[in-house]
């Protein structure tokens, strides 16, 4: 099997995670209005393919990268496990005390949890050993336009929970929206200018 090249890799992320937050926020919900059972049970697991396709694509990107990746791929996974188990631990605790209530839909957000930590962890690590996760835009998706494509699916689960009322809900995820569109206006500026830059610069080499 070929190697799954960065940009690849990215574009089946992200669109992997597109169809998870688009069955959570449309297909999802319906489970509770679903009187027969199968097809509760159905409409319930409907959001677990993309993720194991999540899983399956980083297994494979794990697999196929060099020693250097691999590092600062089970690091950025550790990390995440590391504080994904604490904060269920707390979570635990908490609610077992009766100081905090929990239902179970909070499990939804778990896994997302620990892309994100993972993500942001297997990020600063690289940096640390120079590697920059692949900005070649032959063979990467420039930063700001995965950020743009973050901002994206939040504003999408924001208008959701708006038209359903969930202030709380609203609120969460129309500041994560607005927070990646800032990052991503910010990542979007620096890469116009380091652009602009070696353009000119090539063009008073000649």
């Amino acid at each position: 099997m070929p190697r799954l090249k960065q940009k690849h890799y990215q574009q089946r992320l992200l669109s992997a995670m597109a169809i998870y937050i688009a069955v959570l926020v449309l297909i999802w919900p319906l489970v509770r209005t679903t009187t027969s059972t199968p097809l509760k049970w159905l409409i319930a697991l409907a959001p677990l393919p993309p993720m194991l396709y999540v899983i399956a694509l980083m297994a494979r990107r794990i697999r196929d990268s060099d020693e250097l990746e691999q590092r600062t791929h089970l690091i950025g996974l550790g990390v995440a496990t590391g504080v994904v188990g604490v904060l269920s631990l707390v979570g635990g605790f908490l609610a077992s005390a009766q100081v905090l209530t929990l239902d179970g839909s909070i499990l939804i957000w778990v896994f997302p949890l620990m892309l994100a930590c993972y993500g942001v962890t297997r990020w600063a690590v690289a940096r640390q050993y120079g590697d920059d996760l692949g900005c070649d835009p032959s063979d990467s998706m420039a930063l700001h336009w995965r950020l743009i494509i973050g901002a994206g699916m939040f504003a999408f689960v924001a208008l959701f929970a708006f038209l359903k009322h969930d202030d709380f809900l609203t609120g969460m995820m129309a500041g994560m929206a607005g927070s990646f569109a800032v990052l991503a206006l910010a990542k979007g500026v620096i890469y116009w200018r380091k652009h602009h830059l070696a353009r000119l610069e090539s063009h008073d080499g000649r």
